[in-house]
């Protein structure tokens, strides 16, 4: 009874954030599109079956089986696709006896579970690191520690991002990247603005009020929006926990006895809110209506030219520009800013590959070595990384450093040899952004327990003070942590 009724609340806490969609993943071209039923056509197809429609063995004794790609780009990104093609035929070379079915997956809640219990998930997909002790714990992923330590691989994953995708010893997921929350500028709105200094590099602001101050003047002088904030899905909760950190909050708290803790209703937390309010209210530096912006439209604000200024992270670079048009040098990346009392903290996190609980051995290690191919494990594959950046060169996305998610120093210094060597960007504009993340303390992690159903009740609260000029901030903070409390007490506070 008490493992069902644990089993009961994992599915209820998945199911919670079924109607809101966080920002974990990002490299889709329409964030807001999920089609989770794409056609899966096979990229090469042989006839592998005897006269019963058995699967029989190839002339080398593999036994055909297919690979479903769950990282597969969507249809729209023709270019990507074009890459993967090529990822293909090289893999096809080593593995004549697999099939690469092209099945395109967005992670969300909603379409998740259904999925996974009737067993038509892909192979491989990529999810959140939020969610991945949820679905471990729902039994929906498949352990590879046994894969992974045949290739060498578990004591590569950075510790703190092992954790995250490990129990009881056992892993179940390795990292794709990793990010860190910054401040992205649309630098022709700083140049049209007169904010750059003699070298022609934005003039961006150190602190909160200094943002405020930036995008006033901003809205002022071009009447583009000095701001994109985030206020219509869990992405705004997101970002609004990078803001509440600089203002001294910390939103969720873990008892003597191991229990979760809501810390919504803290002064400093709903000082951090009475900034964002005072964002539209008394400065005006909004888009239009920020509860309709999600994560995808937010690139395209800033793309466009519809905003100056948007919270994003290294591994997007391609949605401003190649997705939403913004020329590949009109691109900066700075620190994100520091609050009031000096708090600058840039919000870590990326995205994890894990596979399905009905993968095979076999289908696992042959994903495994696909990602290899796009240079994404900890094996230098300077051929898939070349072409990578070949392919940002091509489409206009700038090159820069990745973010480390494996712990090899050697393996990081040979990925930024590779992109300094296909650098199309003055690096002048990250340079500061990269520096800060190096410093002791300024990387944190998401807040622990129900994430993603926190950013939900903080995204609740966002839509009130954004839609009402009287509303009394305090109160709805009081609110969201006693929802988020009782979120947490009937999904995880369970003795």
């Amino acid at each position: 009874m008490k493992r069902m009724k644990k089993l009961v609340s994992i599915m209820l806490c998945l199911l919670l954030a079924a109607s809101v969609l966080t920002a974990c993943k990002k490299d889709d071209k329409n964030e807001a599109t999920d089609t989770p039923n794409a056609t899966k056509t096979p990229v090469e197809k042989t006839d592998d079956t005897d006269g019963n429609g058995d699967k029989v063995k190839t002339d080398d004794g593999a036994k055909p089986f297919e690979l479903t790609l769950g990282i597969w780009p969507e249809e729209t990104l023709v270019a990507e696709i074009e890459l993967h093609k090529g990822y293909v035929e090289t893999f096809n070379n080593d593995h004549p006896n697999v099939t690469v079915v092209p099945a395109y997956y967005k992670y969300a809640v909603d379409t998740f579970v259904p999925k996974a219990e009737a067993g038509t998930l892909p192979v491989i997909f990529e999810t959140w690191y939020t969610d991945t002790q949820k679905l471990i714990n729902g039994g929906f992923v498949a352990d590879i520690t046994d894969e992974l330590a045949a290739r060498g691989w578990l004591e590569e994953i950075n510790p703190s991002i092992k954790d995250l995708m490990s129990k009881d010893g056992r892993t179940y997921g390795i990292p794709r990247d990793g990010y860190a929350l910054g401040l992205m500028l649309n630098v022709e709105l700083f140049e049209e603005a007169g904010l750059v200094d003699a070298d022609g590099l934005p003039i961006y602001p150190k602190t909160w009020d200094e943002l405020a101050q930036t995008a006033k003047t901003i809205k002022d002088k071009t009447g583009a929006a000095g701001l994109c904030l985030l206020a219509m899905d869990n992405a705004g909760g997101w970002h609004f926990s990078n803001i509440a950190w600089a203002f001294g909050a910390t939103l969720t708290l873990v008892d003597a006895d191991g229990n979760y803790v809501a810390n919504i209703d803290t002064p400093e937390a709903i000082a951090a809110m009475e900034y964002v309010k005072s964002l539209k209210w008394e400065y005006d530096v909004l888009t239009a209506d920020p509860t309709v912006e999600n994560w995808g439209t937010g690139f395209t604000q800033l793309g466009t030219g519809g905003a100056a200024m948007y919270l994003a992270a290294n591994d997007a670079v391609n949605q401003p520009t190649y997705n939403n048009g913004l020329a590949v040098d009109k691109l900066s990346i700075v620190p994100m800013p520091a609050g009031p009392k000096g708090d600058q903290y840039s919000l870590s996190g990326g995205t994890p590959y894990m596979f399905s609980k009905d993968a095979t051995p076999d289908q696992i290690n042959a994903a495994l070595d696909y990602l290899v191919l796009m240079g994404k494990g900890p094996v230098l594959n300077e051929d898939g990384i070349r072409a990578n950046n070949q392919y940002c060169v091509d489409n206009g996305i700038p090159v820069i450093p990745r973010f480390p998610a494996w712990a090899s120093e050697d393996l990081k210094a040979a990925e930024d040899a590779l992109a300094a060597e296909y650098s199309n960007v003055d690096m002048r504009l990250y340079n500061d952004y990269f520096d800060i993340l190096k410093k002791p303390g300024n990387l944190r992690q998401e807040e622990p327990g129900a994430t993603q159903e926190m950013y939900a009740q903080l995204t609740n609260v966002l839509q009130a003070v954004i839609t009402d000029k009287n509303a009394d901030v305090a109160a709805l903070m009081k609110t969201a942590d006693e929802n988020y409390q009782t979120i947490l007490d009937t999904t995880i506070n369970i003795n």
